[in-house]
């Protein structure tokens, strides 16, 4: 190969294998960051660690408006406390089998679906839902359910779905005193601790008197429409039967013996 041509060659042999290189070195920051980037992407302020030789997931002040998805299933407490989370799905936790401790405090929770929970029954000992919203939630919410539950600082409505639920949970100690009556049937009941009201009412017995008392207006209104309407029917009846007199009367008496034997043995 004459001289000149190897020169115009030597710039383009090394451009070929720079380019190699780079290419090279790309490669290798891929595969570098495939090995060290975390196999899931937690949401923004939430983090795993080690408490006390337990799992533990945090979500404490992150924003949170829904309960985060790919929280690690083998996560022994979880805390979702000071989010901005309204509303609690049906099995929102059912990927958390080993789940001991769940901490939803000081959310904007107003609704618990019925099957929120399911899947915890066996392991989880310790449920705090205080400082909500809740104003009123039903007992098969928590059915077989065995964690301690704090449910203090919610606006209760005080009526006999609280005192279902209360009968159904175990308060945390100490919590009870913080269920206390936002709203009520009775006025005289709103602000005081739901501990102190049920025992001198019982809600779900005068729940049970104002139905059974609603079931007796509604048979005697019926009773009422029924007895009016035989009234009616006997009236009408002797009214018929009055004209009906009084016609053969007017008849000329041939042809009233006449009517007269025609309606005998239509009645007999």
């Amino acid at each position: 190969m004459p001289a000149a041509e190897r020169v115009l060659l030597r710039p383009v042999t090394a451009g070929l294998l720079l380019h190699s290189f780079l290419l090279l070195l790309l490669l290798l920051l891929l595969l570098l960051g495939c090995c060290f980037c975390p196999a899931t992407a937690f949401p923004k302020g939430c983090y795993p660690s080690e408490e006390e030789g337990l799992k533990t997931f945090r979500c404490s002040n992150a924003r949170l408006t829904e309960v985060p998805r790919d929280i690690p299933n083998d996560t022994n407490k979880l805390y979702l406390d000071s989010n901005r989370i309204p509303f609690l799905p049906r099995d929102a936790f059912q990927d958390l089998p080993l789940l001991l401790e769940l901490d939803l405090s000081h959310n904007a929770i107003a609704s618990v679906e019925s099957g929120a929970f399911r899947g915890l029954a066996e392991h989880l000992h310790s449920l705090d839902l205080s400082s909500n919203r809740l104003v009123s939630v039903s007992k098969d919410t928590f059915s077989n359910l065995k964690a301690k539950v704090n449910l203090s600082n919610n606006p209760w409505l005080c009526d006999c779905r609280l005192q279902e639920l209360i009968r159904t949970v175990e308060l945390v100690a100490g919590s009870s005193g913080g269920i206390v009556c936002a709203s009520s049937a009775q006025e005289e009941h709103v602000g005081k601790a739901f501990l102190q009201v049920i025992a001198d009412t019982d809600f779900c017995n005068a729940y049970k008197k104002t139905t059974d008392i609603a079931m007796l207006v509604t048979m005697f209104g019926w009773f009422a429409m029924v007895i009016s309407y035989l009234v009616y029917y006997v009236r009408q009846n002797q009214e018929d039967a009055r004209r009906h007199l009084e016609y053969l009367k007017s008849l000329p008496s041939k042809q009233r013996r006449s009517e007269e034997s025609s309606t005998i043995s239509t009645v007999v």
